[in-house]
């Protein structure tokens, strides 16, 4: 498949590498230096498109793929309060649009495992929940996308928990997120729940960028030819 690059940081790159050793062929890379090359003569010759850019550019990418007919995959973080507009463009203009805070296999397991262990926990009142996530230092949103989904998951499950804040908190109702930033750490995150007498930890700890490239590509593979708005969760199953 022919692919539009939107956004060539360093996934795009890792993509970019690893659909060529997929078999697939790189059509168009845009990054700020060349905004200009993102037509709609460049962008209608790409099957589909991916989108890896930035917060404040996120939506428009993804409102310019439905517009011209391009299935776009993204998966940029810290632009949610646009995703309903997303969505609602995607129906009106019979597009497709997949989107994920993570495209990882592993750590789509490891949300449903967190959602799994939450409702066991819902009445477990002596367990506090806490969230540390870790990234590397060019990673611009704290808490990161994929920690966000983990909080809401586990939000919808324990009632004691209100909602999530990214910084130390005493307060019982809140679930608090930790964020590090460390030199070349692809992505780190652990739930705990803690007791006065023992302690339950799940960790997910990506190696490298390429799970989350591969993941995507699978994702824009499985998009082409469909119609709507879908998650990692119709691609797996689960």
């Amino acid at each position: 498949m022919n692919i539009a690059l939107l956004g060539y940081g360093k996934m795009g790159k890792t993509i970019d590498e690893l659909a060529s050793r997929m078999g697939h062929k790189v059509v168009l890379k845009i990054n700020a230096d060349n905004a200009h090359e993102r037509s709609v003569k460049n962008i209608k010759n790409a099957d589909v498109a991916i989108e890896f850019s930035r917060p404040e550019t996120a939506f428009d990418n993804v409102q310019f793929c439905i517009q011209n007919g391009v299935p776009v995959v993204s998966g940029t973080t810290a632009w949610l309060d646009q995703m309903e507009a997303a969505k609602v463009l995607c129906r009106k203009q019979g597009g497709a649009f997949f989107y994920a805070s993570n495209f990882s296999v592993g750590v789509n397991i490891f949300f449903a495992l967190n959602r799994y262990l939450a409702e066991m926990m819902r009445n477990q009142e002596s367990y506090e929940v806490k969230m540390t996530e870790i990234h590397h230092t060019q990673k611009l949103d704290a808490p990161s996308g994929t920690a966000i989904s983990l909080a809401k998951d586990i939000l919808q499950k324990l009632d004691r928990k209100t909602e999530w804040i990214n910084k130390k908190t005493t307060e019982s109702s809140k679930l608090e997120i930790t964020s590090e930033r460390v030199e070349e750490v692809p992505g780190t995150h652990l739930v705990q729940y803690l007791s006065p007498i023992d302690q339950i930890d799940i960790q997910h700890i990506a190696h490298s960028r390429e799970g989350f490239a591969r993941g995507a590509i699978l994702a824009a593979e499985w998009l082409i030819g469909k119609e709507g708005y879908f998650e990692m969760s119709d691609l797996l199953g689960f």
